[in-house]
């Protein structure tokens, strides 16, 4: 130990750390480095230090690797829109996965996607994570489904993380479309929020109000007001995770977790629980979903039960599930939204019938995509000046008016309320 302190002039007091914690995603702890001749250091190790520095400077994102990101994500978001074109020659689930993997190499050089791809149809786009090697993307496609696609290239080692969701048929039935438009409203809602400064518990409430007040409007919920369902935890049944997650290498990226998982949800899978900060890219993925088993439990229980209509929800059990996932970046002025897919109802339908992408005008500016694309030779991301966007009404849901006339995106009610 003394010719070694001598060799490289390390104080004997220097200590040696080594990376040591627990990762809160998946609540696993990996073991510490050893290397051979490790015993002569015992004294002097140190496992307090390091894994804390790491993750901390993982949080936020340089600009490098943010532009690197941009990219994966942007081909991932090409990739969809293929995906979505391609759909109607599909037979199995598998298929639209393939498509996407074929995408994302032949036209964007990502050899890799960020996760096993999750391409769940039908019922079972219920099931969260739904496409491992015990439920391979395997399921017929019909007509009547919804498609709930989870699919992200890699690039470099930097994640992106999207998904998609869409009506197999290329139109939103009335169910349809009007899950789905809870699920829009409800990511609307989080990103009108999405400021440094604020607590990511507080994005999330706000998405969860805006779907059970949905389900209240179309009568699946009932016998109480807003606020008790919510406080009974009813919004957690049919969302049941967390609104986003950190992204960056790793598609659940360390960081942003507290130390103690705190009642009366496990919060844990929310990437942070105090402020969002500048630098930081994160997903905005709420989701609307029906799960049999989740439903059973909760009608069950008096304590939930009580607020959910059996009858109303029964011709939603088969239904499956909506989600919608972008990868954002939190600036100083907000949130940039730098996924590019179709989002609005009207988008998808279009975009399924063969229409252009990316739009020759953005209608949806509330979303706060960054339009953009690859510079020439491949020298980094520039922006797609071809995409104008719309300028903001001050509308950010498809909500109805107070006067009870639909004001949509893009346009304002004339009534002036």
């Amino acid at each position: 130990r003394q010719g070694i302190n001598a060799e490289y002039g390390v104080s004997a007091e220097a200590k040696l750390h080594l990376m040591s914690g627990v990762n809160m995603n998946s609540g696993l702890q990996p073991a510490p480095t050893t290397f051979k001749g490790d015993e002569a250091f015992a004294e002097r190790v140190n496992l307090d230090v390091a894994y804390n520095i790491v993750v901390n400077c993982r949080i936020t994102k340089s600009a490098e690797e943010i532009e690197v990101m941009e990219y994966a994500t942007w081909v991932s978001s090409n990739a969809h829109v293929e995906v979505m074109r391609h759909a109607k020659n599909c037979k199995y689930e598998y298929e639209l996965e393939s498509r996407f993997l074929h995408e994302i190499y032949s036209k964007g050089g990502c050899r890799r996607v960020a996760y096993t791809s999750i391409c769940a149809c039908g019922p079972n786009a219920a099931v969260l994570h739904y496409g491992h090697a015990g439920a391979p993307n395997e399921r017929p496609l019909y007509p009547e489904d919804i498609a709930l696609l989870d699919m992200g290239a890699e690039y470099h080692g930097y994640a992106s993380d999207v998904t998609c969701s869409f009506p197999l048929s290329g139109k939103f039935s009335e169910d349809q479309k009007f899950v789905y438009n809870t699920v829009l409203d409800a990511q609307r809602a989080a990103y009108a929020l999405m400021l440094p400064g604020t607590p990511w518990t507080e994005v999330r409430a706000a998405a969860e109000k805006v779907i059970v007040k949905a389900l209240l409007e179309v009568g699946v919920l009932h016998n109480g007001t807003l606020e008790e369902i919510i406080a009974a935890n009813v919004g957690r049944v049919f969302f049941p995770h967390g609104l986003g997650h950190l992204i960056g290498l790793d598609t659940h990226d360390v960081g942003g977790f507290p130390p103690t998982r705190p009642p009366p949800y496990d919060i844990s899978k929310t990437p942070v629980s105090s402020l969002l900060v500048e630098g930081m890219v994160l997903t905005n993925e709420p989701g609307l979903y029906f799960p049999a088993v989740m439903l059973d439990e909760a009608l069950a229980d008096p304590a939930r039960g009580q607020f959910i209509n059996s009858d109303a929800v029964a011709k939603y059990r088969t239904f499956g599930g909506v989600r919608i996932e972008d990868c954002v970046v939190i600036t100083a002025s907000g949130p940039v939204n730098i996924t590019t897919c179709p989002r609005t109802v009207e988008e998808v339908e279009a975009v399924m019938a063969g229409g252009q992408w990316p739009p020759a005008v953005d209608t949806a500016p509330e979303l706060k995509r960054k339009w953009s694309k690859l510079a020439p030779l491949g020298h980094g991301m520039i922006a797609n000046e071809a995409v104008k966007v719309a300028e903001s009404t001050g509308c950010t849901s498809n909500a109805t008016c107070p006067c009870g006339a639909a004001c949509g995106c893009g346009e304002n009610c004339t009534c002036g309320k």
